[in-house]
């Protein structure tokens, strides 16, 4: 099977699924839809958040590092304004005026390195008033001692969130099958915080 056919297969599984609960969580918090409402979801996917983003009247910038992503995403024909841009999260400049940043599961699969580089971005992009939604991997996560991820304590991810308001952070741990099939036990921070 090739890469792409592989996470054609991968996107088609997920298709049907709702948006993530951090994504609507941060999104009810703004209340009414600011003006100029503009998000940007790094690791989009097929769009399984962008869905919601885009119903609420917002503009999005979706980032995927995988180009069948994008594809599938586009393939949707999603009403409204979005920006697909093919590249690493921890690459991609954050625009100016950017409200809410998401990011479902994926900030974790960057090097630990880049995944604090990545967030002292998000930090100084964010004005007052913008929020982060998203999920952080703890130390009990199966998939410790992969290369190229980052896991972090619950003290180390409160103290990358000092200087924000914390709307939510839930710490889950659970034995469950990825959707590609595998067991895994998961150790996840859903965080959504709004700068002050």
């Amino acid at each position: 099977m090739s890469q792409a056919s592989g996470w054609a297969a991968y996107y088609e599984k997920l298709r049907d699924r709702p948006p993530r609960r951090t994504l609507l969580a941060a999104l009810d918090a703004f209340g009414e839809t600011p003006a100029d409402a503009l998000a940007v979801d790094l690791g989009c996917g097929d769009g399984r958040d962008v869905v919601e983003i885009l119903r609420r009247g917002w503009s999005v910038v979706a980032v995927d590092a995988e180009p069948e992503a994008l594809r599938q995403l586009a393939a949707r024909g999603l009403p409204g304004t979005i920006t697909p841009i093919a590249g690493r999260m921890e690459d991609v400049p954050l625009p100016i005026g950017v409200q809410l940043v998401n990011s479902s599961f994926a900030m974790p699969l960057c090097e630990p390195e880049k995944f604090h580089a990545l967030w002292e971005r998000i930090r100084e992009a964010l004005p007052p008033g913008g929020r982060f939604s998203g999920q952080w991997y703890g130390p009990r996560d199966s998939w410790v001692g992969r290369p190229g991820m980052t896991f972090l304590t619950r003290d180390e991810a409160m103290a990358l969130l000092d200087g924000f308001d914390i709307e939510m952070f839930e710490e889950e741990e659970a034995d469950g099958v990825t959707p590609r099939g595998n067991s895994k036990h998961w150790h996840i921070f859903h965080i959504v915080v709004r700068k002050r």
